[in-house]
């Protein structure tokens, strides 16, 4: 599998900036949460998408055996080493020590990240040390399926 081209991938997100956040929606300037971000982000790059999300729980403290979205996102994207994560990379975040990973952030330069947040929609921001050290897993989007 070869991973898209980082410029595109990058275009394709900050082109949602500005989208109002609305939990498990996926529309372009209309409303998305993160992981609406990172779909909308695969249609444009990629094609479209393999399977329908089903319902998730907002829950960012959730604890459990299983990294649904880390595992999701291994069956369809190239993992990389969170350490070797560059622009274009989409991240997932833990966001509780012994949570489980759920949000989701495109990575969009060295020092900073795109992603959708309640309240502020999808903004660009700096990858700060608070978020850094949060980031679980990292993925390349695929050129193609």
């Amino acid at each position: 599998m070869r991973a898209a081209d980082t410029e595109r991938v990058i275009a394709a997100a900050r082109a949602w900036l500005g989208t109002p956040y609305h939990d498990q929606a996926s529309l372009r300037g209309v409303g998305c949460d993160c992981l609406g971000l990172a779909r909308g982000v695969w249609r444009e790059v990629v094609g479209p998408e393999p399977f329908p999300i089903p319902p998730y729980s907002r829950d960012w403290g959730e604890t459990g055996p299983c990294q649904v979205l880390a595992e999701g996102a291994s069956a369809m994207m190239i993992p990389v080493p969170t350490g070797e994560a560059a622009p274009g990379a989409l991240v997932l975040f833990r966001m509780k020590p012994r949570a489980i990973a759920k949000h989701v952030g495109i990575l969009t330069g060295p020092d900073t990240f795109l992603h959708a947040y309640e309240r502020l929609g999808v903004i660009e921001e700096p990858l700060t040390q608070s978020w850094r050290r949060r980031i679980a897993f990292a993925f390349l989007f695929p050129d193609e399926v």
